[in-house]
């Protein structure tokens, strides 16, 4: 009897052993089976925090599989990816998802060819400005959320477009991806994102020396000429400016360059010092523009006339804003606006003049001359936007791309500008005199524009991205090199309420995956 219960033990566990290897068996053939569909190229939603408070996409990792906006009613989208064409974005919708914060796996925004560095880009006009609008607003959305799943930005190609074409359709019949049905999986094996640590600016300044009177020992009177170069945005990859404020930084180089051919002979170089200051950390209320001038002695500071700040003037019809910070009455004001008025009056360009009182006890600024109005030093920022935009608004975003600035309207500020400053310089206020003619040898040079627009418009610019030593800023001390004497780099670190994290970039890899039941 004895035998015979051990017996039906044995038997007991051997079919327990074997539902045990069954079950094996079943979920061993119900694992996912993957293809490779697609790798392509992503740009990771900006990480930072602000004040101690988190903002932007706080994860970068990716394991989850795709859907559509044509997801069924109820479905769990915990762990999908959501596929969105800027083409058939419902703003509306991904605002409630953010901010009710519903579960979502991730986020993954497909842009126009418009957008991208290589400037593709045949739609129509109209159409061009509906996406730029719309990515306008899905970008000011995206960058003050805090979103706790990793947010990708891509460009629309045949691979996948294909992918997402095959999503709709299972989406469309009710039959989402998911471990048993198949469908596409979204991988991004990458690290979790880092904080960039003492993240760096660097002010790059040229100097171009005016004439002395034979016996004169007063120092000579500078004029400014600045521009603040880097960028911020939803994608730090892809943050080029192209306008804000790619079109200040070739308008200054340019104007460079024109200066340094009348300066370097005796006979033309004027009375005046001219100072270029190209400044990092624009869009963190110009930090670096703080520091440069902090950096002044003061005899230098006070030695300053004016200071003539370029931003945002590439994409402009035949108006124009000049801000300050002084009131209108202001005599150097008055003089300053009467000299550019009279030069746009004659290029048939509207210039207008836009006032507004600086508040010293906010440290809030929304425009580059209001940091020169801090030191009390007379300032204005020439700029084709008349308002002042809100913190972290209008500074390089992801609609700011090639496309939209134009090169011709760039030129033209240039000649108004060049045209004004030498009018001071030489004492030719009033005078219809053209120092730099077109067809002569100080003419603008546009081929000279559209080379570095072209080069701004490919290089994404975000300050705590960019080393001391990065190529491009390397290259611009270069270039001010070659139209100035004296050129020196300010290193400091990027001080203020901003922390900044890595993991920009990454590689998406589109698996289909394949059932077996």
């Amino acid at each position: 009897m004895a035998l015979s219960k051990n017996s039906g033990g044995h038997r007991g566990m051997q079919e327990s052993m074997y539902s045990v290897i069954a079950l094996v068996f079943i979920l061993v053939a119900c694992v996912e089976l993957c293809d490779a569909a697609a790798a392509i190229d992503v740009y990771r939603l900006i990480q930072y925090d602000m004040s101690g408070s988190a903002y932007g996409s706080r994860f970068a990792a990716l394991n989850h599989h795709a859907a559509s906006l044509h997801f069924p009613p109820g479905a769990d989208l915990s762990r999908a990816v959501l596929i969105i064409p800027l083409r058939e974005l419902n703003i509306t919708f991904v605002r409630e998802y953010i901010n009710q914060k519903k579960p979502l796996g991730g986020l993954l925004f497909l842009l126009p060819d418009i957008f991208s560095f290589e400037n593709g880009g045949n739609k129509q006009v109209h159409e061009k400005e509906q996406l730029k609008n719309l990515l306008a607003e899905l970008e000011q959305l995206l960058i003050h959320a805090n979103i706790p799943y990793p947010v990708y930005f891509a460009f629309e190609n045949d691979e996948i477009d294909t992918v997402l074409a095959d999503i709709k359709k299972n989406d469309a019949i009710g039959q989402p991806a998911t471990a048993t049905t198949g469908g596409y999986k979204l991988v991004i094996p990458t690290p979790e994102p880092k904080k960039v640590a003492s993240p760096t600016i660097t002010n790059i300044q040229g100097w171009l020396s005016g004439l002395k009177a034979d016996g004169d020992t007063n120092q000579l009177p500078t004029i400014a000429i600045v521009a603040s170069y880097d960028t911020f945005g939803a994608a730090p990859a892809l943050s080029v400016g192209s306008d804000s404020n790619g079109s200040g930084v070739v308008a200054l180089l340019e104007i460079a360059r024109l200066f340094s051919l009348l300066y370097s002979n005796p006979k033309t170089r004027g009375r005046y010092n001219l100072l270029f200051g190209l400044t990092s950390g624009g869009p963190y209320n110009y930090n670096g523009t703080q520091k440069w001038l902090r950096s002044f002695d003061q005899r230098l500071r006070e030695s300053i006339d004016y200071a003539i700040c370029l931003n945002s003037i590439g994409s402009w019809d035949n108006e124009l804003w000049i801000h300050v910070s002084k009131p209108p009455e202001n005599a150097y004001i008055k003089q300053i606006f009467e000299g550019f008025s009279n030069v746009a009056e004659e290029m048939d360009i509207k210039v207008g003049l836009k006032h507004k009182k600086i508040n010293i006890s906010n440290p809030r600024v929304a425009r580059e001359h209001e940091q020169f109005s801090r030191l009390r030093v007379t300032a204005a920022t020439l700029s084709e936007i008349s308002t002042a935009p809100e913190l972290l608004q209008g500074t390089g975003g992801l609609y700011d791309s090639r496309q939209f600035v134009n090169e011709t309207a760039i030129t033209r500020v240039v000649k108004l500008v060049a045209e004004s400053l030498a009018r001071h310089i030489y004492g030719h206020q009033g005078k219809n005199v053209q120092i730099f003619a077109d067809g002569g040898s100080l003419a603008v040079n546009p081929a000279y524009i559209q080379s570095w627009l072209d080069l701004l418009s490919q290089t994404p610019r975000v300050a705590p991205f960019l080393s001391k030593n990065d190529p491009f800023v390397m290259a611009l001390k270069k270039e001010l090199a070659d139209h100035t004497d004296e050129v020196n780099m300010q290193h400091e670190v990027l001080e203020g309420v901003f922390t900044f994290y890595d993991s920009t970039s990454a590689r998406l890899n589109i698996y289909q995956v394949f059932t077996i039941v």
